[in-house]
């Protein structure tokens, strides 16, 4: 994705609030603006207000305050059926009395296309979606990830620019799942498609997006690159959010730069990068990804960190190692380690130095 400042908006969110019962906000005063041709995917656990938005955008629900664009023009006002949205649900949503080509034909009649253009159409949507020999069948003849196929050529049938998606792969089994993540988004981008996609799944979003917008009470907590957003949390709900994370609890003792010192709860004391902390005496959680903690003392780097630490579990899982690790005062410490000939594995009750580099390591809110 180009940056995404410089290229006009195409949807727009400007102080978008709403309310269901005139108290309570489920979104709160959001601002988002996405370029045409991104893939955006709403992300955050259940209540967080990210449905809400999507449905506010495909207008089924209505904004309690704020403005929502569509390339440059309030919709506010405009009933779903004219938004030229596409739309594709957890549950399919297909209707079960027609045949797959007759779900595809639905909405093109209702856009008044001819028959030949219609059935030209179809043809290139089930192409796309590789189901060009189901057009005959009906719904409950089709498998789970077949019914998810067919919803998605129904949403892509009439071209639209803009396509919402609100978890629509819940219902499939992990490894359908997984290859289906990789289609839509190779569709999306072949066809050049602004995508809004909404899930709690973080590997999902991770994998799919071009921005993620990590959704909590209402707000956007963090809007940015996946990489980015595992890499650089900027808050501590983030940091949690996103993968598996480790977390130490402190006080910051001195702050200058882009360098802090923090004496955690156990007495220790770690050198951290300052993202979420304001002053000296502030409480802080540290944040550190498992993968970035070095349990081979060999292989320290220069400049790293260390701290003692005791074995609780060491797990093999294939591909990785995952050590679980007593840091101080912590029992839930995790350390991902690749399979190589060299990794040591450790036994449970080991006393063990690990390390990392300061820069790898977050001082966030408490």
């Amino acid at each position: 994705m180009a940056n995404t400042a410089s290229q006009k908006a195409f949807v727009e969110f400007e102080r978008v609030q709403k309310s269901y019962d005139g108290e309570n906000l489920v979104v709160k005063d959001l601002n988002l603006s996405m370029p045409k041709g991104e893939f955006l995917t709403m992300l955050g656990p259940s209540g967080s207000g990210k449905t809400t938005c999507l449905m506010m955008l495909a207008g089924f629900e209505t904004a309690t305050h704020g403005e929502i664009l569509l390339d440059g023009q309030p919709i506010n006002n405009i009933p779903p059926h004219k938004r030229g949205i596409g739309m594709v649900f957890q549950n399919y949503a297909l209707f079960p009395h027609m045949t797959v080509a007759e779900n595809l034909s639905f909405p093109l009649e209702v856009r008044k296309f001819g028959k030949s253009e219609r059935e030209a159409k179809i043809k290139r949507a089930l192409d796309m979606v590789q189901m060009g020999a189901f057009g005959g069948r009906r719904p409950a003849q089709l498998s789970g990830g077949q019914q998810q196929r067919i919803a998605l050529a129904r949403a892509l049938v009439f071209e639209p620019e803009l396509v919402l998606m609100d978890e629509p792969l819940g219902a499939l089994d992990k490894q359908l799942r997984e290859h289906m993540q990789f289609e839509i988004t190779r569709l999306a981008h072949d066809l050049g498609i602004t995508t809004v996609y909404v899930t709690h799944d973080q590997t999902e979003a991770l994998t799919m997006s071009d921005r993620v917008a990590v959704f909590d009470d209402g707000r956007i907590q963090q809007l940015a690159p996946p990489d980015q957003l595992y890499e650089e949390p900027e808050n501590s709900f983030v940091a949690q959010f996103i993968g598996e994370n480790n977390t130490l609890e402190g006080v910051v003792k001195s702050l200058s730069g882009d360098k802090c010192e923090v004496q955690l709860d156990g007495g220790e004391v770690i050198d951290a990068k300052p993202v979420n902390v304001k002053a000296v005496g502030d409480r802080t959680r540290v944040s550190i990804r498992p993968e970035r903690v070095e349990i081979n003392k060999d292989r320290l780097q220069p400049g790293a960190h260390t701290l003692k630490a005791e074995v609780l579990e060491f797990i093999y899982m294939g591909d990785i190692f995952r050590t679980r690790l007593r840091v101080a005062g912590n029992d839930e410490f995790v350390v991902k380690t690749r399979n190589a000939p060299d990794q040591v594995r450790l036994t449970p009750g080991t006393q063990i130095e690990i390390g990392w580099l300061p820069s790898d390591c977050r001082a966030l809110d408490a």
